[in-house]
């Protein structure tokens, strides 16, 4: 039985890690102009918007590998706390065309990497016990 559980963390850190991932290698080809424009308009320092490169790209790569995981989701957690903050600020509980929160995504990435705190990478990580 505790095989499904193992097997359960490695599904969600792989979603959770590629899909990030993903929204990380964005950010490398594109640049984070519109991450540093929201961090100046919210006024806070330019310079913590590289923070991000942290957040969507070294912290999911630890995700995937089980290393570290549970720091690495509270990081994501962080990460995706200040994406609220900064692009959902003032319409938190604004709903969006097809009737879902407008944070609905952030949310999403939130509470998962809440989840991997809290379960562990499991047995199939790098540096699993």
């Amino acid at each position: 039985m505790f095989l499904y559980h193992d097997i359960a963390k490695l599904i969600l850190r792989l979603s959770v890690g590629i899909m990030m991932l993903f929204h990380g290698v964005d950010k490398i080809v594109n640049g984070i102009s519109g991450v540093k424009h929201l961090t100046k308009n919210a006024g806070l320092p330019e310079f913590l918007a590289y923070g991000v490169y942290v957040g969507e790209v070294i912290v999911p790569l630890f995700i995937l590998l089980g290393l570290y995981a549970r720091i690495a989701s509270l990081f994501l957690a962080i990460n995706m706390v200040m994406a609220i903050f900064l692009a959902y600020g003032n319409s938190l509980f604004t709903l969006g065309k097809h009737g879902a929160p407008v944070i609905e995504l952030p949310m999403f990435y939130l509470i998962l990497s809440i989840v991997i705190f809290f379960l562990g990478s499991g047995k199939y990580a790098v540096n699993s016990k």
